[in-house]
């Protein structure tokens, strides 16, 4: 029988299923090996054919692994909290939780069919109240923790109030809010229990304060920087503005250190590592404090004045540059900014606060061209020199990045030379090698300063140390490390989340008690906020902590549920019924995840949380590794091919039976809309000015006495499921909207087709590469291509797209040929008659080499992950061993093994054909290559007389020279085109070529 990949590939799911094939132990004396991918949030969507290109990498490299003796642990969940679902929700009014379980099956399926050897009895679903359980157990462990930067890790928080107790908080190195205390032993004794608990919010590793985030009003929601494009909501497009809310926070910032230093540890792509360094963003340098001028309204305070001037913090890199300095500018979010806003000036900085809150931070941060700003009417004094210094607003500082405040050095750094110059602000040259600093900025540190007080004449070096000497002995500054990165805002105002397990006691915070998780989600009567502005977990009846206190009502973000996944995956299904969220002796065993696939987008979010998660849990001592992901690769994007037809569009001008005129067309006695659609190489005349086009479109419009005039041509998205190697399946086109029932077309050969004529012709499509999306048309259901071809064409297809790297277009063109292949290896086992004709002879030297070649390239290969080459190598094993009819089968037995990682369906059907046992095929031995086999013990000499190549001998190649010249000449072949006359001379180039001189 041919090869028949439905039956085959059913048999073999339906298999797999029913025997666990894959399930991974967690005792096992086979080295182990942990392989994981992203898991897919369950979008309604459905996979389409780019998604499963990760999941089919990891899975050959799983199934490899499994070969060559390892304990495999390939699990696959769904991070199944998401905005999607909760949306649909509030459209619908349907639950969450039964749009997402429906998602899911169809996941499910999907995976299903593509046969991926996925341990199924360890899936996860971040929205099951027996996993979000212990995302809020790992939540109530950072409520519960502090960070000592003694010891360098995180520690439980009685230690902390052990230190309060015995010596105050004014020797503890902690991590920690900027506003602290400074209290004594005793002090902290005699404070009250709540003023305790708001010293501790300020110390915890997830903690409660005011901070600036993306509100989106209506998706009624904070959303993360990655959600918000352009000032709109990524999902929806709505606007999105800046706002102060009080909002839990985690401390990630106290790792920042070790995040950084993590990175050299892991086998991660640089270019992944260097967005996580930058997003870290270290930077060495001091702390600056700028006092305010003293005003009261608009008057200045007298010298005797009680009143305590404000100070501005700055950090800088380049504290040199302090007498350089000719502004300061705030975030316009700064809490200071109301206070510096002189009445002259409050209408300007009011209308430039409006405008900064519809700019995400992102965008903010991109914009380095725009020039914007307001003046507060405000000045602070330099610490060093006392001049009064202007203060600004300007939306390209951050007020969660530093301290919300910059100082701007116009003659040294760029964005300030712009903001100078557009504002008409001073630009003080500050070092002797600065020449031209009315033109540009000059970021040099060579030369020596000027313009500078106590610094002039000194280098660089001798500079910073002696401004940062003079800023210390005055108290007004002092060296600093200093982090871009923030810690990361931990709550979303929406309900298809996890529950904080927190609940409110006088104002301040409180931990659920333990024992009463998982705090499962109330139902609500919708999923909206409330008409006051709450989150909708505000219209839970009677949702109260032990029917009292008010439970917090934000949810946790996306990330939440991702930030240790993997851990649960190392328990098995009995495991998960015992109170951890992970057995130490699983933890143990796996240790930490040895592959793990997905998108670069993640590096600063789920891949940052991750890796600060999984030292969190180290520092606690529940887990082993300090880094979550030994290795990292970043999958490619298959890209969509989109295609396209091209409308022609005019202004119109006829007359209807009626006399009347319209910009509609009678045809077959209906009204329609004229639609005409020009084949690509018309079109392509067309946008060349070519006029015999517009007259091929004129002519047209003429039958139904259609004056045009203005044509245009748009080219439109077309569904690629209607187009075959870019022609047109006119019928499907015109079924496939309403509007388009009635279009024609002009075809290739400038003929024409209407619903009335109904002509045959053909019609090209244009085409593109772009990202695979519903809007374009251009998505390729993975469901229809295995229908058609199989999975393991699929799965061998995607492979052989490119590098599993990079990115890709998908053209289904292409398909074809691996299908080809797949069916050439199932004849390779079978004659003519598709009757099995394997046997059991000695194979040949040629079968040996052809089989040992793919034995060590595909390894070679799949440990260098580089996929695509493997298939184009099985095509050649196979071209090869069908051109000598190879049928033995200690060859064809290794080559299904070979193959079986990349086709597993057919490799389990030829396997079990030959005899061995069911299903064994998934834990056989990966064949050992031999070198032997393909050492060349002869080669086919081209033999040249006078350059000119003649004829070609198969010679050993252990032959000196000498005597390869011997055999050469006694040769009759040889003889005759040398015709009776001696060789002056005979050169051998031993195992290249043999040439003669006469």
């Amino acid at each position: 029988m041919d090869y028949q990949f439905k039956e085959i590939e059913k048999k073999w799911q339906q298999f797999w299923a029913k025997n666990n094939t894959f399930k991974a132990e967690n005792h096992s004396a086979k080295p182990k090996y942990y392989v994981m991918d992203m898991f897919p949030y369950p979008s309604g969507a459905g996979l389409h054919v780019g998604h499963p290109l990760g999941y089919i990498a990891s899975d050959i490299f799983a199934r490899y692994k499994r070969l060559k003796g390892f304990n495999v642990l390939h699990p696959m969940g769904y991070d199944s909290f998401g905005l999607p679902a909760e949306q649909y929700a509030i459209q619908t009014g349907q639950h969450p939780a039964i749009t997402t379980e429906q998602n899911i099956a169809t996941y499910r399926r999907q995976l299903d069919q593509i046969g991926f050897s996925f341990d199924w009895s360890r899936e996860v679903r971040t929205s099951s109240p027996d996993y979000y359980k212990w995302t809020q157990w790992i939540f109530m462990q950072l409520f519960n923790s502090w960070y000592n930067l003694e010891t360098d890790k995180a520690e439980s928080i009685s230690t902390l109030i052990q230190k309060f107790e015995a010596e105050g908080n004014t020797s503890v190195k902690a991590a920690s809010d900027d506003d602290v205390l400074n209290f004594s032993a005793e002090e902290y004794t005699s404070f009250t229990d709540q003023k305790k608990q708001e010293e501790l919010l300020k110390y915890r590793l997830t903690y409660l304060r005011e901070s600036t985030v993306n509100w989106c009003a209506a998706l009624g929601t904070v959303l993360a920087n990655d959600e918000v494009k352009d000032g709109f909501s990524e999902r929806g497009g709505f606007p999105v503005e800046q706002k102060k809310m009080m909002q839990w926070s985690m401390r990630i910032t106290a790792y920042a250190e070790r995040l950084l230093q993590g990175l050299d540890t892991i086998d991660w792509p640089e270019p992944l590592k260097e967005m996580q360094r930058n997003w870290i963003g270290k930077s060495v340098g001091a702390m600056v404090e700028f006092e305010v001028e003293p005003v009261v309204g608009n008057f200045k305070l007298s010298q005797d004045s009680p009143l305590e001037p404000a100070k501005i913090a700055v950090f800088t890199t380049r504290v040199d540059t302090i007498f350089g300095v000719t502004f300061v500018v705030l975030a316009p979010e700064h809490e200071l900014v109301k206070d510096l806003t002189t009445p002259d000036q409050r209408a300007d900085i009011e209308a430039y606060i409006d405008q900064a809150k519809k700019k995400s931070e992102l965008d903010r941060m991109a914009d380095t061209k725009t020039v914007s700003g307001a003046f507060t009417g405000s000045y602070v004094i330099s610490p060093l020199n006392n001049d009064k210094i202007p203060v600004w607003i300007a939306d390209y500082v951050l007020a969660g990045y530093g301290t919300g405040a910059v100082m701007g050095v116009p003659s040294g750094d760029a964005r300030d030379h712009r903001f100078a110059t557009h504002f008409n602000l001073p630009i003080v040259a500050i070092l002797d090698t600065q020449k031209e600093v009315l033109k540009e900025a000059d970021a040099t540190k060579e030369g020596r300063y000027i313009n500078s007080g106590f610094i002039n004449g000194m280098t660089y070096k001798e500079a910073t140390a002696a401004v940062i000497a003079k800023l210390e002995e005055l108290g007004t500054g002092k060296a600093k490390i200093n982090f871009r990165m923030r810690d990361a805002i931990f709550g979303r105002q929406r309900y298809w989340g996890e529950p904080v397990p927190v609940y409110f006691k006088d104002g301040l915070p409180q931990l659920i008690d333990e024992k009463e998780l998982p705090l499962v989600l109330p139902e609500v009567d919708k999923y909206l906020p409330t008409e006051s502005g709450e989150p909708p977990l505000a219209r839970a009846e009677g949702w109260k902590y032990r029917n009292e206190f008010d439970y917090e009502l934000s949810t946790m973000p996306g990330w939440a549920g991702s930030s240790w996944y993997w851990y649960r995956y190392m328990a098995t299904k009995e495991e998960r019924a015992e109170n951890v969220f992970a057995p130490k002796e699983a933890i143990d065993y796996w240790k930490d995840v040895d592959l793990y696939i997905g998108g670069s987008e993640h590096a600063t979010g789920h891949l940052l949380y991750s890796r600060f998660w999984n030292k969190f849990l180290k520092d606690l001592g529940l887990v082993e590794a300090e880094e979550p992901f030994k290795k990292l690769i970043n999958q490619g994007m298959i890209q969509g091919r989109s295609s396209f037809v091209y409308r022609v569009e005019a202004e119109f001008d006829f007359r209807l039976i009626s006399g009347e005129h319209t910009n509609t067309l009678i045809i077959n006695t209906e009204i329609v809309r004229p639609n005409l659609f020009i084949s690509k190489s018309i079109y392509e005349k067309f946008i060349s000015g070519d006029e015999s086009t517009f007259e091929a479109i004129n002519s047209f419009y003429k039958k139904f006495n259609i004056e045009i005039r203005n044509v245009r041509v748009n080219p439109i998205h077309v569904d690629v499921n209607i187009i075959s190697n870019d022609l047109l399946e006119i019928t499907k086109f015109r079924s496939s909207r309403s509007d388009y029932e009635n279009a024609a077309f002009i075809f290739e050969d400038s003929s024409i087709s209407t619903p009335r004529n109904n002509q045959n012709g053909k019609y090209i499509c244009g085409h593109e590469i772009e990202k695979m999306s519903k809007s374009k048309f251009n998505v390729v259901n993975p469901d229809e291509m295995i229908e058609r071809y199989g999975a393991d064409t699929l799965r061998m297809y995607e492979m052989f797209l490119g590098p599993l790297e990079q990115s890709k277009p998908w053209n289904t063109n292409g398909i074809e040929g691996v299908f080809k292949f797949l069916r050439k290896f199932w004849k390779l086992f079978h004659d003519d008659s598709f009757n099995f004709r394997v046997v059991n002879e000695a194979p040949t030297k040629a079968e040996l080499k052809s089989l040992h070649k793919i034995i060590k390239k595909v390894e070679d290969d799949v440990e260098r992950f580089s996929f695509n080459t493997s298939v184009s190598s099985f095509m050649i094993a196979v071209n090869e061993l069908t051109e000598i009819k190879c049928a033995k089968r200690s060859i064809l037995q290794d080559m299904v093994v070979i193959l079986s990682p990349y086709a597993p369906h057919i490799c389990e059907e030829l396997w079990m054909l030959l005899g061995n046992e069911a299903g064994s095929l998934s834990y056989a031995a990966y064949p050992k290559f031999n070198p032997e086999f393909l050492v060349e013990d002869a080669f086919s000499y081209p033999i040249s007389i006078n350059g000119k190549t003649k004829t070609n001998l198969e010679i050993p190649l252990n032959l000196d020279p000498k005597e390869v010249e011997m055999l050469v000449l006694a040769d009759e072949n040889v003889q005759k085109y040398l015709a009776g006359q001696t060789p002056k001379k005979v050169i051998v180039v031993k195992g290249r070529i043999v040439n003669m001189v006469v």
